[in-house]
């Protein structure tokens, strides 16, 4: 019998730097506020227990404000993201995130535990980081 490969988690893979923000914050002050601009990522926090996490990615940025010409100091945040997110559970073996990414299209996904975002996990981290852990 073929020993069993040892199993690689999110929690192993992911960032654990993100940038959240309120809904109401304009583009241009979401941008400067970065401190982890690598993930391409912003989220968008909760307005109440209730309610759900978004998410902007700096693609839509560039689709939905750039290029129709709109001000980033004009747009809010909460205008052009999409929301319910798709979060992953840190302990999910990547195979699985992997085929999640592929069934809904997506390049990257917070990382939630206990209704809290913990982290951010990409294909690229998968690739480098997951690869890595294979040796």
């Amino acid at each position: 019998m073929k020993p069993l490969k040892p199993i690689v988690r999110v929690s192993e893979v992911m960032k654990s730097g993100v940038d959240i923000v309120d809904g109401m914050t304009t583009i241009r002050d979401a941008l400067q506020r970065m401190k982890y601009p690598e993930t391409r990522t912003i989220i968008v926090d909760k307005r109440h227990e209730d309610d759900e996490f978004g998410v902007v990615m700096f693609r839509d940025i560039a689709k939905r404000v750039l290029a129709p010409d709109l001000s980033p100091k004009r747009v809010n945040i909460y205008e052009i993201m999409s929301k319910p997110v798709i979060g992953v559970d840190p302990q999910m073996d990547v195979r699985y995130c992997i085929k999640l990414f592929d069934r809904f299209g997506l390049s990257r996904a917070p990382v939630i535990k206990d209704d809290k975002i913990i982290g951010l996990v990409s294909y690229t981290d998968i690739v480098l980081k997951g690869v890595m852990s294979q040796d």
